[in-house]
């Protein structure tokens, strides 16, 4: 009997994280703009938005870094299919252990692994090229979340694990960096994205609804749909931050 495909693994999402065709065809011409050579992504998952900034980049090459092999797997199918396997590398590790500089880095929500969002910061602003391009997604309190809300998130939520959009930017101007432009997720955007991380486990239990392990993958997925809709929906957004280093 099929066994459950893994909870969160992205297999009906475009990208791994909340983000529009046309936001990140958009963010691609943008970056791809400032003639980048070198490009690297920490925490790329399976690097699609690499792979378009690469596309309208003739001649860069490119880095993709991630802990989960199997997006790596599916990042570099998708490279030979484009035809960018040869401007392209991905390294299975730590993306907090990966010194690199570039023309233009990707962070879409990976800042964890330099630790907090001001290391990260730090870091990129140490490895981007003079002249480059940081491209830095990270959550931000849309508004103050209540301990009701807090109690519904992840374990041990609370309100210091993000600021507000404005301290987010901040952030990243003491690192050294310019806001070169500052967009926010739509509502859209993040319902897609939950949607998508659950909807291919959601369908193997329709079609295995007596399977040994149903019941606990159910619950996995009552419990991840219940943080999204009583917990961070509509408190906790999520920016991209184009930032210019001089």
């Amino acid at each position: 009997m099929s066994e459950p495909p893994a909870l969160g693994n992205g297999a009906h999402l475009q990208f791994m994280g909340p983000l529009s065709e046309a936001r990140a065809g958009r963010i691609a011409v943008r970056l791809a703009a400032a003639g980048p050579g070198t490009v690297v992504d920490f925490g790329c998952g399976w690097g699609e938005l690499l792979l378009r900034i690469l596309a309208a980049t003739p001649g860069a090459t490119g880095v993709g870094v991630d802990v989960h092999g199997p997006d790596l797997v599916r990042g570099r199918a998708n490279a030979e299919r484009a035809g960018l396997a040869e401007r392209v590398t991905f390294v299975e590790g730590e993306a907090g252990t990966l010194r690199r500089t570039a023309d233009v880095i990707l962070s879409l929500g990976a800042y964890h692994a330099f630790g907090s969002v001001r290391d990260a910061l730090v870091a990129f602003r140490e490895m981007v090229a003079p002249g480059g391009r940081v491209l830095f997604g990270a959550e931000f309190w849309e508004r103050e979340p209540s301990a009701e809300r807090l109690a519904r998130m992840w374990p041990g939520a609370s309100a210091g694990d993000c600021t507000d959009l404005a301290g987010l930017v901040d952030k990243a101007i003491d690192a050294g960096f310019r806001p070169l432009w500052i967009e926010t997720v739509s509502r859209d955007e993040w319902d897609e994205f939950e949607s998508g991380l659950a909807s291919d486990v959601e369908e193997w239990l329709l079609a295995h609804p007596d399977h040994l392990e149903a019941q606990a993958v159910r619950e996995k997925l009552d419990d991840q749909r219940s943080m999204w809709l009583r917990g961070h929906r509509d408190v906790m957004g999520f920016a991209y931050l184009t930032l210019g280093a001089g």
